[in-house]
């Protein structure tokens, strides 16, 4: 399709509002509920695509549609509407810990299902952004070289140079950002690791589980289903944190009343509406089934 008509096209079926972020390779304006962002990145863009069409999980941020142009490509995403955590944190100067554990919580089960579907993220700040996932052919145990990610986050076997196991580095950077959530400030601003954990103000249980992700040694590094397990992030959340969901609705079977419900909206047989939802072409067809679904089944994360 021409890119005029693309454009066009893209301008018919979204409202589009003010710009909400952007970085080196997008512009995120926000769309009646959705979220538009124009990159160039090829290489990085078409892996991120492929990586969010088949992850889906409550606490990851879900593609809907994919326009592509001759010089951009316009992706469709859920509308996170409650801002940065970063800048949450900021306004508190730090969270207290029973705060900070819900939100570990939610990412950590994130993370688990990532590395679950054969996935290192490689670039948790932001969680959002999977244009530096890795998805070996060899598994999540085939180790890699590519030093990437924010360097506050980065493990030192990544910026060290050398061969690294995805998984590992993405422990290592869940230990920074709950380091953060903990303190207000991000770690290794003083060498010396006795000063680093005394800075943390808070219980015996939160610096074991820090002291267990940010081992300099990744061999040493507890791993996710362990981080899962451990007694401070499991302490209380049957209370206040539901569990995760990882519908599919790609693999579960289309939901025929969501199709009838496109077919009577769009004056289209249920035949028609059907076979075109199956295609999963991630067009407006794509878009507005998987946004219905998500209406229709999830609960507002926890």
């Amino acid at each position: 399709m021409p890119e005029l008509c693309q454009q066009e096209a893209l301008e018919s079926q979204y409202e589009l509002h003010q710009t909400i972020g952007s970085g080196g390779f997008a512009k995120v304006p926000r769309g009646g509920g959705n979220t538009l962002v124009l990159q160039d990145d090829l290489p990085r863009i078409y892996q991120e695509i492929e990586a969010m069409k088949l992850l889906s999980h409550q606490h990851i941020c879900r593609l809907y549609q994919v326009l592509e142009t001759s010089s951009r490509i316009y992706m469709v995403l859920e509308y996170c509407p409650g801002g940065e955590l970063f800048d949450y944190i900021v306004e508190r100067d730090r969270l207290e810990e029973e705060e900070a554990r819900v939100f570990f919580h939610q990412i950590v089960s994130a993370v688990a299902y990532i590395h679950k579907m054969g996935y290192a993220h490689r670039d948790l700040k932001p969680l959002i952004d999977f244009g530096l996932c890795a998805n070996p052919d060899g598994g999540l145990a085939q180790q890699l070289a590519t030093c990437c990610g924010s360097p506050a986050y980065a493990a030192p076997e990544l910026v060290s140079g050398r061969h690294y196991l995805g998984s590992e580095t993405d422990i290592w950077s869940l230990g920074v950002l709950l380091y953060a959530l903990l303190c207000g400030f991000l770690p290794f601003d003083d060498e010396n690791l006795g000063t680093l954990y005394r800075k943390i103000q808070a219980s015996v249980g939160s610096r074991s589980i820090l002291r267990a992700m940010l081992q300099v040694d990744p061999r040493r590094r507890i791993t996710v289903h362990q981080l899962q397990a451990h007694p401070w992030l499991s302490a209380g959340t049957p209370l206040h944190i539901k569990p995760a969901v990882g519908r599919d609705p790609q693999r579960e079977g289309v939901d025929e009343a969501i199709i009838t419900t496109m077919a009577v909206s769009g004056g289209r047989s249920r035949v028609a509406v059907r076979e075109a939802v199956e295609r999963w072409a991630y067009d407006h067809t794509t878009a507005t089934y998987l946004i219905l679904h998500h209406r229709k089944h999830c609960t507002p994360a926890q």
